[in-house]
């Protein structure tokens, strides 16, 4: 873990670089604008040969789909613990999900017209769920499920198989029950594209979630305008705050736990404590040699992680709504004061014992979530974003008469005379 404090020559120079930009390199917008391009030209063809490219999976039109019989065979295969921790997890994501859902409004503005919107959900929507070294089974639940909640009555989920051809068996059983209408055994950047685009077999989806590599991340960008996106979710990462209220061994915990995401997450902890910083590092090492995944950790450590010492508290949330992290753990006294302060972080956790994972897995909202310094930009998934919002005007006369002059007034600067008159044709109709 890299240490640095706010007395060293290098301090101001590392947190200048903490202000980050979500802008893909080169060479990333290339090759996805090459798989975007090839999709968008081959369908299929494309889409297989990109998987056996990098998956090593040959796929054709009868085995791109998963079957009824693989998502049987995965329901018998998942253990019932598994089961009822989903479950569980899915009766708190749906509940947040109805609490936070738009609601159709109408009220009569000053000329008496009526005004509101209403909100409908989306028709046909994509999710991605990432493959790689664990089965995400929880992301199952922090999209497809709030998408079911809302009531999207078409959920194209789509993650790689890998080289076998066989998607876990927990993660097929999450997405059934968070709604997945179907399921295609496609990852990376032309599996977003099949969804936005459209194939011989695949039908257009109208908006895409979920989060993934670079790769992904990057076609979603490209690919707006032919769809809509939710946010740009790339690498896991936290920023920890703490003061000297903080439990050492619980900072420590989070910090492992986030490192564990492993490839390019970014792990951070800014203190205005450096008692507090000494015993983090020492828990760090004791608990570490109890992890299954200690050697891949420790490499997130020596590379993608961060410990600031900072003059101030005050400091400390500048940091923060600079970086914009996914995750901020706030663990100090006077935690209002410093929680209404935080602008950019796409989730808070405050206090001790509110574990970031327990966000990741249970507790409601989801965890896919802005990262990269998106956050300053966009929020987390949420609700709202499974519905189509539509505004609604309704007028008498009365209310035609008295917007008349005003809009005369707005037709006359703007040099749109038939926009005025098809204004006091009503206005003045008998």
């Amino acid at each position: 873990m890299k240490v640095i404090r706010y007395q060293d020559a290098l301090y101001a120079e590392f947190v200048q670089i903490l202000d980050r930009q979500a802008i893909p390199s080169s060479d990333i917008y290339e090759t996805v604008a090459a798989i975007v391009g090839a999709v968008k030209k081959d369908g299929n063809k494309a889409v297989y040969e990109y998987t056996q490219k990098f998956d090593k999976l040959t796929l054709t039109d009868e085995t791109l789909y998963v079957s009824e019989a693989e998502l049987a065979e995965a329901e018998e295969l998942v253990e019932d613990s598994v089961k009822e921790a989903i479950a569980a997890s899915k009766k708190n994501v749906q509940a947040f999900a109805h609490k936070s859902m738009r609601q159709d409004w109408k009220y009569t503005n000053a000329e008496g017209a009526e005004v509101g919107e209403r909100f409908v959900p989306y028709d046909r929507v994509g999710v991605y769920v990432p493959g790689g070294k664990a089965p995400l089974v929880s992301t199952a639940l922090m999209t497809a499920a709030i998408g079911q909640a809302v009531g999207v009555e078409n959920i194209l989920a789509a993650t790689p198989a890998g080289a076998t051809g066989k998607v876990n068996p927990s993660l097929l059983y999450a997405l059934k029950e968070s709604g997945a209408t179907e399921i295609i055994k496609v990852g990376g950047a032309q599996a977003i594209a099949a969804m936005a685009l459209g194939t011989e077999t695949v039908k257009p989806v109208e908006k895409i979630f979920g989060p993934g590599n670079s790769f992904v991340v990057e076609a979603k960008r490209q690919l707006v305008g032919a769809v809509s996106i939710d946010l740009l979710p790339g690498p896991s990462e936290v920023l920890i705050i703490a003061d000297d209220s903080a439990n050492p061994a619980f900072v420590a915990a989070d910090l492992l736990a986030q490192a564990e995401h492993g490839g390019d997450s970014v792990v951070g902890f800014a203190t205005t404590s450096v008692e507090l910083l000494a015993k983090v590092e020492i828990e760090v090492e004791r608990q570490i040699k109890n992890l299954s995944r200690s050697e891949y950790i420790r490499k997130v450590l020596d590379i993608g992680t961060f410990a600031l010492v900072v003059p101030h508290l005050e400091e400390a949330v500048r940091i923060c709504n600079v970086f914009a992290p996914e995750h901020l753990s706030l663990i100090v006294e006077d935690e209002e004061r410093w929680l209404d302060q935080v602008k950019t972080a796409g989730a808070i956790y405050v206090g001790n014992f509110a574990a970031v994972a327990v966000g990741d897995f249970l507790a409601g909202p989801s965890h896919t979530l802005p990262t990269g310094g998106s956050g300053k930009s966009f929020s987390g998934i949420r609700a709202d974003q499974f519905q189509r919002r539509t505004s609604i005007v309704r007028m008498d006369q009365a209310s035609v008469q008295k917007s008349e002059k005003y809009v005369a007034e707005f037709a006359r600067v703007e040099g749109l005379d038939a926009h005025g008159a098809s204004v006091t044709i009503r206005a003045n109709a008998q």
